[in-house]
């Protein structure tokens, strides 16, 4: 079976990609990806040499955009739907897998107008507008909050099982500011960063690189240690080392910290589409398996009231509701449903 997959924009969107490509390719089949110049999908998978073919087209957001640049992004996502009609077919293509995000556009309309069957992962507990329009016509609809879906274990890199452990007390505290920073999450660090260094806490800290050199130099001047990064690929061994995550509540990340058995407290993101980042959030809190709680200027007491409490209840309540069988489940369902048809 050849698959493309096809999504992106933001590193959520992307360890899914990442997740199916892994389990597409060691069940024996050949993928490619089509994605967009815009987000971090090249910076994610431009070197990426498990995929056979690598595409990034030239593909905007069409959400929040004023009259002009809507015509202009709908105007692109025609050019590249043109061209991912012509990708579709040069490649042999048996199955299109869309994640979600602008970039899954091209070719997931490509797809349904070539009549290729295709496939969409749906992340988070609100549906994006793209999946909701494309979801009648889909082969097969997969999503860990959807009651009906026919795999309901979210794609999860192996690497976040491997390195999961149940957590008794909090010793180190990771804080989750994304690849782009999460500007509330950072200062949030910062303002309790004395209080955790005078308990003894570590802090580990990813900031985002475009407000790295503030949050470093803020550190230094209040005489905190901090294991600080911009940018990492190293989340698994880092979510390790932690006994707490501080984060947005992005549904990639939400899942990979329970396949850890890291517990959290969720930020959400406050602008998120749909306030899906909320919805995420209150899925564990519902279990009492996590914290999620809405940005407000005096956040540092809900950290600190956390602090002192035995988390090894929540920590091993996440390992259980979660399954390293995801994303094989999803390809394996998909190769059935092709060869039935």
């Amino acid at each position: 079976m050849k698959i493309a997959i096809t999504g992106g924009g933001t590193g959520g969107h992307l360890s899914i990609a990442l997740a199916l490509l892994e389990a597409a390719h060691n069940e024996g089949h050949e993928v490619i990806y089509i994605g967009s110049t815009g987000g971090q999908d090249q910076s994610w998978f431009q070197d990426e040499k498990r995929f056979s073919a690598r595409y990034f087209l030239s593909t905007s957001g069409v959400v929040n955009r004023k009259y002009l640049g809507k015509l202009w992004a709908l105007y692109k996502i025609f050019k590249a739907v043109m061209r991912s009609r012509k990708i579709l077919k040069t490649e042999k293509i048996d199955a299109v897998i869309s994640v979600g995000g602008y970039s899954a556009a091209p070719a997931t309309y490509a797809a349904f107008s070539r009549s290729i069957p295709f496939f969409i992962q749906e992340q988070n507990a609100v549906m994006g507008r793209l999946n909701a329009m494309m979801k009648p016509y889909a082969r097969a609809f997969y999503s860990a909050f959807d009651a009906n879906s026919p795999v309901k274990n979210y794609p999860i890199r192996e690497a976040f099982f491997k390195k999961a452990r149940v957590r008794h007390e909090i010793n180190a505290i990771i804080f989750l500011g994304g690849s782009q920073g999460a500007q509330f999450i950072n200062n949030l660090a910062l303002k309790v960063a004395k209080t955790l260094q005078d308990q003894g806490i570590k802090i580990i800290h990813q900031c985002g690189q475009r407000d790295y050199e503030r949050v470093s130099a803020a550190y230094i001047q209040k005489g905190v240690e901090v294991e600080l990064y911009d940018f990492t690929d190293k989340l698994p061994e880092l979510m390790e080392a932690s006994d707490l995550a501080v984060s947005r509540a992005g549904a990639s990340t939400l899942f990979e910290l329970a396949a850890n058995g890291l517990v959290a407290l969720y930020v959400p993101y406050p602008y998120a589409a749909g306030d899906h980042q909320f919805y995420n959030g209150k899925y564990l809190v519902d279990q009492e398996l996590s914290w999620c709680y809405r940005e407000c200027d005096d956040y540092e007491k809900y950290l600190l009231d956390i602090l002192p409490k035995e988390l090894s209840e929540m920590s091993a309540g996440l390992m259980a509701m979660s399954h390293k069988d995801g994303a094989v489940a999803i390809i394996k369902d998909i190769q059935e449903r092709i060869d039935v048809s």
